[in-house]
């Protein structure tokens, strides 16, 4: 049998380190309201140089008042498409101890029309959420020229 001490150094592990970092004060966030005002903030975050050139996907992560604790890019894709981790999703918002996400992406071909990819994509972090009690308020296509809201549209209930 060994000892303690031989056993402690045959196994090799990372250490996992959880951190959210927050500057901004309660009274200082910015509340959402309406999906122009989630559309207002993500078009702050994102590069204007990518905007019509790749996809990306973002999440707002809110807290109970719906006021922004910040914006996490979850990942960027091709011309015209992205591959969303659910994982990340919400590996972000437990982070943050969001009480809530609005999920984003650009369509960098100017359509302003939900895919029935977008939608089946919606559909899928949305159940996520509901197990995890962090549900998704709504789903912004975004382009330099406009928004699409899927709650605007009556496409999430």
């Amino acid at each position: 049998m060994e000892n303690g001490a031989n056993v402690s150094n045959l196994y090799q592990f990372a250490e996992v380190e959880l951190v959210y970092k927050n500057s901004v004060k309660a009274s200082e966030r910015f509340q959402i309201k309406e999906s122009q005002d989630a559309y207002k903030i993500l078009m702050q975050s994102w590069d204007e140089n990518k905007i019509g050139f790749i996809e990306q996907f973002k999440i707002l992560l809110l807290d109970r008042s719906n006021k922004v604790l910040g914006i996490y890019e979850v990942c960027q894709g091709g011309t015209c498409g992205v591959v969303v981790d659910v994982k990340l999703v919400f590996t972000a918002a437990l982070k943050a101890s969001a009480h809530s996400i609005i999920l984003s992406h650009n369509h960098p071909s100017g359509n302003l029309n939900a895919s029935e990819a977008d939608r089946k994509e919606t559909t899928k972090i949305k159940r996520a959420g509901a197990l995890l009690d962090i549900p998704v308020l709504d789903h912004i296509i975004v382009t330099s020229d406009g928004y699409y809201s899927f709650v605007d549209n009556d496409e999430i209930f």
